[in-house]
């Protein structure tokens, strides 16, 4: 294999244990994001005939990759120092628990450091951000600073210990700054967050991996949904005061919630302002989304209540993307829609943009930025195109295999630069499984614009109750040491045949956690 060989026909994996899988499969993933990878846990005829095999292997607190190709074979492994305590006195049960937390990631971070320098030199190829794998770098951020540690100190330690580039570490430390000036008059954790999704949508996006139902083939069950829906606001309303939690934020998301008519968006938002108190609320978001779905009527509607913020999301300005994407609307209609929402005196509008689209290079990308800034919305998020499984994009791939996904640094760095022509700053970001150029997405905001349910539900700060099929609920333990999530069910109609058992799950979870 030669140096700086980027795709491979097939890789395969064979692990002796499960232990860090997830990380590794991801880290390589991030190296060779065009190749076949194939995972395992013994020896199999396939991965002999593999363009490239890794084995992971556990001795003892060793862990030792191999690797092997037509041409060479190499070994790297990493020496683990065993986690202990500062004394010999007797450990509590909690001291062991953080203890062995701590040692874990110990291990975790000399194994993806080890693995990342053995990945660099096989493809002469280096990541924005390093060796990390999870979505949340910011959260890491914040971590450290919230341990006392100086900007300067988390710099150097992002940059050594995880290997993040200059430009990433800088957003990553920015952002979780401005994050926490953001909560600080927020008593979030003895608080929590209200997720309502409405999964339909007018089409289904070509990328889109999320659980939406073309409407025009679900017209018919939507009453039943909301019937549905309405009955577990009431109850999880009913659990949640006799915990006696304040609620911070809510977020209608989906799908797109104003594929709902104006008598249905009303029906919804009577039950919630009803049964949940909206009143003295941080923040309140309808993400409107899709143009071709907003009209004036529903928008003098979510104007009757106490909605303090709203998306129209174009996701790109060049019609023939559009058409492409599959987004049933025109740049126009997103014009329109904008102006409209102005017109009806929303005054905290985002706008979600994404690139790396098909066909989108720089010149496309920065059309797009020009109509945005001419429209002057109060905070964008810009998404890297991040393609699932599930998404059409990947399951005819063969009919799509023509087109260019472009993304790179110079992309991005145009996209911060016109947030900040427009008066912007960053104040979160998240990472996916899949992006295209292994970046980030994004969100801008003007000083008091940001999204703070998006901080909220990224950086783990608070129990978010998901309302809603394919809702996930996440629970907070330990001052988000500890994550459990509560899931509904995935499909409308188990989701509205099952109701009850959704409403049970929630039950049970909140009883655990308070």
């Amino acid at each position: 294999m030669k140096r700086g060989t980027i795709h491979l026909y097939k890789i395969s994996i064979l692990f002796d244990n499960k232990e860090f899988e997830h990380d590794i499969y991801e880290l390589i993933r991030a190296f060779y994001p065009e190749a076949e990878i194939a995972v395992s846990y013994e020896e199999e005829d396939g991965a002999n005939t593999a363009d490239l095999l890794f084995r992971v292997e556990k001795q003892e607190q060793s862990f030792i990759i191999r690797y092997q190709n037509e041409s060479n074979t190499g070994v790297t492994s990493a020496e683990i120092i065993k986690g202990h305590s500062s004394d010999d006195a007797p450990l509590s049960c909690t001291e062991e628990k953080d203890a062995a937390r701590q040692q874990r990631k110990e291990q975790k971070d000399v194994l993806k450091y080890s693995l990342y320098k053995l990945l660099t030199k096989l493809t002469g190829k280096t990541l924005p951000w390093g060796n990390l794998t999870g979505i949340r770098p910011a959260k890491l951020a914040m971590a450290m600073i919230e341990a006392g540690m100086k900007n300067s100190e988390i710099a150097e330690e992002m940059r050594k210990r995880y290997l993040v580039s200059p430009e990433k570490t800088a957003l990553a430390i920015t952002i979780a700054n401005r994050e926490r000036e953001i909560l600080k008059d927020i008593d979030y954790e003895n608080g929590y967050s209200l997720y309502v999704g409405i999964p339909f949508c007018p089409s289904i996006c070509l990328y889109c991996s999320f659980s939406s139902y073309p409407l025009k083939q679900w017209k018919d069950r939507v009453e039943l949904y909301l019937d549905a829906l309405c009955k577990e606001i009431r109850e999880v309303s009913s659990i949640m005061k006799k915990k006696g939690r304040k609620l911070d934020t809510v977020y209608i998301g989906g799908g797109t919630p104003t594929t709902l008519e104006p008598d249905q968006l009303q029906r919804l938002l009577d039950t919630l302002t009803e049964h949940f108190d909206c009143r003295n609320l941080a923040e309140f978001t309808i993400e409107a989304g899709r143009p071709d779905s907003i009209t004036r009527e529903k928008l003098q509607v979510i104007r009757k209540y106490p909605v303090s913020r709203i998306s129209v999301n174009p996701q790109t300005m060049n019609q023939e993307t559009l058409e492409i994407i599959g987004r049933r609307h025109t740049a126009e209609e997103t014009r329109q829609a904008f102006y409209l929402a102005r017109e009806c005196g929303f005054d905290n509008i985002n706008m979600d943009l994404i690139v790396g689209l098909p066909g989108e290079d720089l010149k496309k990308v920065q059309y797009t930025l020009d109509e945005i800034k001419r429209m002057a919305p109060d905070s964008i998020t810009v998404h890297s195109l991040a393609v699932k499984r599930a998404a059409r994009l990947n399951i005819f791939k063969d009919k799509y295999q023509e087109m260019t996904f472009e993304n790179n640094q110079e992309i991005m760095e145009m996209t911060m630069k016109t947030a900040c022509e427009m008066g912007m700053g960053p104040y979160y970001l998240y990472r996916q499984k899949n992006m295209k150029g292994n970046f980030e997405n994004v969100g801008y905001a003007e000083v008091d614009k940001a999204g703070i349910y998006n901080i909220l539900i990224m950086e783990e700060k608070q129990p978010i109750i998901a309302l809603g099929a394919g809702g996930s609920s996440k629970l907070v333990f330990d001052h988000g040491a500890r994550i459990e999530r509560v899931e509904n069910v995935k499909d409308v109609w188990n989701y509205i045949t099952r109701i009850d058992e959704m409403i049970e799950r929630k039950r049970v979870a909140v009883d655990r956690w308070l």
